[in-house]
């Protein structure tokens, strides 16, 4: 059977364009730069990073400049390691920064909604939903756009965000790069230290995308690709990259939790394949500005 071929590009290349992408949405609204959430994760890294590159070269050649200011919100479910690397990243780049804590706010709404309260999952979209509160007050009074942080596998290929909490943003820059190249694209940036963390919505303790999934972002990738690329949800079930790293994953999750969350390979796509249908309804629900690749001559 044929080979799944994953992207490849040029990072410097890509970072210019997203970079180019971020300053055109903003100077067509007459904003004064932009805000997004600064987790420590590589995700909202890279953005972060890109975002200031960006604003870097465009204040050199202009009059009006443009400011990135990042939101640290941490909660008592948070992992203190989590404020700690989103510090290393503000002061690195040299971007003003507040940290916010949410914990008065979602302790404040559980009054309201005991349901919510006592429920661990919608407590979690609850706190990710206060977060983009925060984000797009700050917006408001700032005159600046919520820069999104949501890569490819997350936002189309499982739909892994809350609809009205990380994904309600101004834009979106990173996604249309999977999970794989963020990790590269942070070690271009300077980042190698924070490539490879483990990622997490930090939005329940110990909460991690991996646990909660039961199968990796390289997973989620590898079938949005066959997916694109024409291949039959059958012949997905029967290709040896899929059912290679399958196993592999398989093998990872027994390691850290005890046992597989998907005993089968079937199990595992039929959860995907139900996620990335989630996926697109959400994306007809809620469809910011995506960075989007014209082809490989751009790549």
């Amino acid at each position: 059977m044929k080979k799944i071929e994953l992207m490849k590009i040029d990072y410097e290349k890509v970072a210019d364009k997203i970079g180019n992408f971020i300053i055109n949405r903003i100077s067509e609204i007459g904003y004064t730069g932009g805000i997004l959430g600064v987790s420590g994760g590589v995700d909202s890294t890279v953005v972060a990073a890109l975002t200031k590159r960006a604003f870097d070269n465009y204040n050199l050649t202009h009059d009006k400049k443009l400011e990135l200011v990042g939101y640290l919100m941490p909660s008592k479910v948070n992992n203190p390691a989590d404020l700690e690397d989103g510090l290393e990243v503000v002061n690195k780049l040299k971007i003003r920064y507040e940290i916010v804590e949410i914990q008065p706010l979602v302790d404040a709404y559980s009054l309201l909604d005991e349901k919510t309260a006592k429920n661990v999952y919608e407590k979690g979209n609850l706190m990710s939903e206060i977060r983009a509160l925060v984000l797009h007050r700050k917006s408001a009074n700032e005159k600046k756009l919520v820069i999104g942080t949501g890569n490819h596998d997350e936002d189309f290929g499982v739909g892994y965000y809350t609809l009205f909490g990380d994904g309600a943003v101004h834009m979106s820059p990173i996604s249309g790069l999977p999970k794989r190249l963020i990790r590269e694209m942070a070690r271009y940036l300077g980042f190698s230290n924070l490539a490879n963390r483990v990622s997490t919505a930090g939005l329940e303790p110990e909460q991690t995308d991996f646990g909660d999934l039961g199968y990796s972002y390289n997973f989620v990738e590898l079938i949005s690709a066959g997916k694109e690329q024409g291949f039959s949800e059958e012949e997905l079930r029967k290709h040896e990259q899929v059912i290679e790293l399958f196993e592999k994953d398989k093998e990872d999750y027994t390691k850290i939790y005890g046992g597989a969350k998907f005993e089968n390979l079937d199990n595992a796509l039929c959860d995907l394949f139900f996620r990335n249908k989630i996926a697109k309804a959400k994306a007809e629900i809620i469809s910011p500005p995506s960075f989007k690749f014209g082809g490989k001559d751009e790549i």
